[in-house]
């Protein structure tokens, strides 16, 4: 396999007419797909924009690595960066994690590790300002149907 890319390659979708050679590839070698043609279609949806896409990369990744432990540590980054694409944070955190585990220096993974990290906290802020933004809505509507009530005593 060689080397895996850094996790912000991952952001550079394959054109349309790549995709295709490694989608005609797979579709030609049917029920018998090899292994590396099945791995080489799944990074290449995974890398896609399409959520669509991505999750069918994910679902085929998931094959290869239930079915060949030989091809497993190849399939653990792409199944976290898979998820951190669909937004599926705490299985993309937890594939990373077990890689990270077998390679501790996977730069790869480390670099994957801050994206899921900053997207975690970058959401966890904006749920945390949802929260805030509906607690004071709420905050004014009592506060109004408290006048309201105050009025009607009157």
């Amino acid at each position: 396999m060689g080397s895996l890319p850094y996790a912000a390659d991952a952001e550079s979708p394959l054109k349309p007419a790549e995709l295709q050679v490694l989608r005609s590839q797979y579709d030609k070698e049917g029920e018998y797909v090899s292994l590396q043609t099945k791995f080489n279609f799944a990074w290449g949806l995974i890398k896609s924009d399409s959520r669509q896409d991505q999750q069918e990369g994910v679902r085929l990744l998931s094959e290869i690595f239930r079915a060949s432990p030989d091809r497993r540590r190849e399939c653990l980054y792409y199944l976290a960066l898979g998820n951190y694409k669909l937004g599926n944070y705490a299985e993309a955190r937890r594939y990373n994690d077990s890689l990270m585990e077998l390679e501790q220096g996977n730069l790869q993974a480390q670099s994957l590790r801050s994206l899921i990290d900053d997207k975690v906290a970058k959401e966890g802020l904006m749920g945390v300002a949802i929260v805030g933004g509906l607690a004071a809505a709420a905050a004014v509507g009592v506060g109004m149907l408290v006048r309201g009530a105050q009025r009607a005593r009157r």
